[in-house]
């Protein structure tokens, strides 16, 4: 062979390497949810961000498209055996993926609301306290479980059979276990007590049903059990029995019984109600529970463990003086300082990553926190931040991190610490892709996706894609409403009254004394951890004339829906029985009128096991849910399933006039065109929502209700800069029509319209907790004295 034949040419030679040639991810004919055969290119190791209306398809893109085929391409690479441990994700609707990289989601969803969960154990910060506390701790009492609220102290001896050389020997064994859990409220920090008059109406027997508890019915097995017990005389009145009598129907421990030749376990109502109710987040109930729990049950500090849910023993082991029930109850920046403070070779390794950990919260805007702070409580912009605190410290790289609105809750100053770590993420090596609606991230993006150019069935399609000069110059509605800013008020409203708010110590709060004007627009604002929930959630008394509207998540399966949530299919229900002469029942695809081969689910489910389930539309309703009988009623010329399948705003329409005029419906539909939502469909499942679209749902549901004063959290998370123009306006209508509204908030446009405005701070935590300014929108900018009006002068141009 020749030297030229050996040599490659010299044009090949400037060829990068094959491998370097994958810069893009390819998304090619992407249809999940309402993307309508979405193509798109996006640069690795870049960061872009994906804007457009709330509902127009950023979150079906990136999470329902682009992460959820990466982690189900992942999850593939693992046993038959582990998958069938793993959550099932199927493939999305989409032609082609190519150039894919380990994606990491980070998304807004709250952290778990277990009452055993806090920011210490959800971030591993609390087992590094207990390896810690279990080296160094004076006097020692154990390994790190004897630091744990989890782990409860146990201790137990007795005889075990061991096969040794074909024969049976008999030993004695003892064993213990040292935990650290409060034997009182069992590691909740709290206790209850129940009061036994909410439970029964002891006038009556157990065959006149004397039970006031949600669900339990004589009429059912529960009613059986109890009667069938023979520890009872069924007829006897509860006041009449004896103490044995009482203490079998309150508190006796699961029994084996025998009820018309059924095996059946039998236990006290005080144990059933404990296991069914109060094992589980009061927040997280079906309201019917959660209105007993609260008029029955009376929720107190420990008074053992003093709220800290840890066992004197464990209390007792300290270092420095520091005991591990301390350091979780300080501030994490506090603490992060107490732990720089060590000097411990024997346990370097491990300080130093504690520190990194600490650091990390303080870095990320947490500071204030505490590792004691149930996880439950935080909002859904602190729980997204929190899931961070894992990543940035990572050696990882060429990682695809997706980010959902990563600024909810967080102040203007705050939004610059944030777009600095998303930077930091793309310069290690990574690609970043965000859903964002604040011009200040947007301002930062190395690639904008604008998706669009409505919400729902009008969006779903590119509308651009570029660099940020590039969409400020684009005809699209992102593009036109970037460079929006909401002037300050030339004049503001006067108010009709005052709120007193005196001596306000939640939380952080510093014996806030406060008068919140009524009959005007109040906006509350300041830094992430200032204290404006505390101030608001919880000095303004939520009695009667109260509407609060928080950040909560909507909890709804695929059975629910728009109709379903807001009470809408209510009176529709009844229009159409009224109209056909039969049962509201048959209306229900969760009752009487169901199709019976999907149970009104309108597809089937078939479980494949560890491989992802397969939905196939029901072939005997065609997906509609309903049996074909119910079909045949009509009103006003639709059968039922035709009324679900209408937007909110030809449903609107439909209910205003002729034979199915439903003056009732007609005022929920107005509601939700209110908000924004005129494009939803009535019958779309809850699951298939946005943020935004869920937020604003749940805002539509209590404009009806009768109260003088409106309290809104943060009513502009996820909403796109065209919809917060629509927002003021709502908010200005509520304010026209006679309604309070005090709104927490951290949105410029929002602070500009206000009438009033009360600013916490100066800082967050211990440094917060204070009123930094009262006063009109103009006066803050006039002033700059705080972070909030140096912030809002630079966006009004002042």
């Amino acid at each position: 062979m020749t030297k030229a034949a050996r040599t490659p040419a010299r044009s090949d030679r400037t060829l990068p390497p094959v491998a370097d040639t994958h810069e893009v991810i390819r998304v090619l004919g992407a249809r999940v949810n309402n993307l309508r055969d979405v193509s798109v290119e996006l640069p690795k190791r870049r960061l872009t961000v994906f804007t457009g209306v709330s509902g127009s398809g950023k979150s079906s893109l990136v999470f329902g498209t682009i992460a959820a085929e990466s982690q189900r391409l992942i999850n593939e690479t693992y046993s038959a055996f582990v998958q069938g441990f793993m959550p099932t994700l199927a493939r999305p609707e989409v032609d082609v993926l190519e150039g894919l990289t380990t994606a990491i989601s980070v998304d807004q969803q709250r952290m778990g609301s277990d009452p055993r969960s806090t920011v210490g154990t959800a971030t591993d910060a609390n087992a590094m306290l207990r390896i810690l506390f279990s080296r160094l701790g004076s006097p020692h009492i154990g390994s790190p479980q004897a630091f744990s609220f989890n782990v409860a102290s146990i201790s137990g001896a007795g005889a075990v059979s061991v096969e040794r050389a074909g024969r049976t020997i008999k030993e004695r064994r003892s064993f213990s276990i040292t935990g650290g859990m409060c034997p009182r409220c069992e590691g909740r920090g709290a206790v209850n007590d129940i009061d036994l008059t909410q439970l029964y109406d002891d006038t009556r027997s157990l065959r006149e049903g004397p039970f006031t508890i949600p669900g339990y019915s004589m009429d059912g097995w529960f009613g059986r059990i109890f009667i069938g017990s023979g520890f009872f005389d069924p007829d006897k009145p509860i006041k009449k029995y004896n103490k044995r009598e009482l203490n079998d129907l309150l508190y006796k421990e699961p029994t084996k019984i025998k009820v018309e030749g059924i095996n059946l376990t039998y236990e006290g109502l005080i144990p059933k109600i404990q296991k069914s109710m109060l094992s589980k987040d009061v927040d997280a109930m079906q309201p019917h529970i959660r209105a007993f729990v609260e008029r029955a049950v009376t929720f107190t500090i420990c008074p053992e463990c003093d709220g800290t849910r840890l066992s004197e023993t464990a209390r007792s082991s300290k270092i420095e003086g520091i005991s591990i029930a301390d350091a979780c109850a300080m501030q994490i920046s506090d603490l992060a300082d107490w732990v720089r403070g060590l000097d411990e070779p024997s346990v370097g390794p491990l300080l130093e990553s504690l520190r990194e950990t600490l650091d990390s919260f303080v870095e990320i805007g947490l500071g204030y926190l505490s590792l004691n702070r149930p996880s439950g409580t935080l909002s859904g912009g602190e729980a997204q931040r929190t899931k961070m605190i894992r990543h940035l410290g990572s050696a990882l790289t060429d990682i695809t991190y997706v980010f959902d609105e990563p600024t909810i809750g967080l102040h203007p100053h705050d939004i610059e610490r944030m777009n600095s770590l998303l930077l930091r993420l793309r310069d290690k090596g990574n690609t970043v892709l965000v859903v964002e609606h604040k011009p200040e991230t947007i301002a930062i993006a190395d690639h904008i996706v604008d998706l669009g150019p409505g919400a729902g069935a009008a969006g779903g399609t590119i509308c651009f894609q570029g660099t940020l000069e590039e969409l400020r110059a684009s005809d699209t509605v992102t593009g036109r409403h970037l460079d929006d800013r909401a002037g300050v008020k030339a004049s503001v409203r006067t108010p009709t009254g005052a709120l007193e708010i005196r001596g306000a110590t939640a939380n952080n709060l510093r014996k806030v004394d406060v008068d919140i004007p009524l009959g005007v627009l109040v906006v509350i604002t300041g830094v992430a951890g200032s204290g404006k929930s505390s101030l608001v959630h919880g000095s303004i008394p939520a009695g009667a004339g109260v509407v609060s509207v928080d950040q909560g998540a909507i909890r709804g399966s695929r059975r629910s829906n728009p109709a379903t949530y807001t009470g809408l299919l209510e009176p529709i229900r009844k229009a159409f029985a009224r109209a056909n002469s039969v049962k509201p029942a048959l209306f229900s695809a969760n009752s009487e009128g169901a199709c019976p081969a999907c149970n009104g689910a309108g597809v089937i489910y078939t479980d494949l096991a560890m491989m992802a389930g397969v939905a196939t539309t029901c072939e005997e309703c065609e997906g509609k849910r309903y049996q074909a009988a119910v079909l045949d009623y009509h009103l006003g010329g639709r059968d039922i399933s035709e009324v679900l399948a209408m937007s909110v705003a030809q449903a609107e329409e439909f209910f205003g006039e002729g034979e199915a005029r439903i003056p009732a419906a007609q005022k929920i539909l107005r509601h939700l065109a209110d908000v924004g939502l005129g494009y939803l469909r009535l019958g779309q499942p809850l699951t298939t929502l946005s943020g935004g679209e869920r937020q604003r749902l749940k805002l539509a549901t209590h404009m009806g209700d009768k109260g003088g004063i409106y309290v809104l959290d943060e009513p502009t998370t996820g909403l796109h800069l065209a919809d917060v123009e629509q927002l003021l306006a709502l908010l200005d209508r509520l304010v026209e029509a006679g309604k309070s509204v005090i709104v927490v908030e951290h949105h410029q446009a929002v602070m500009a319209h206000a009438d009033w405005i009360v600013d916490l701070g100066p800082g967050a935590g211990h440094d917060g907790g204070a009123i930094v300014f009262e006063g009109t929108p103009a006066d803050l900018v006039a002033a700059r004295s705080t972070l909030t009006g140096q912030h809002l002068a630079t966006y009004v141009g002042s």
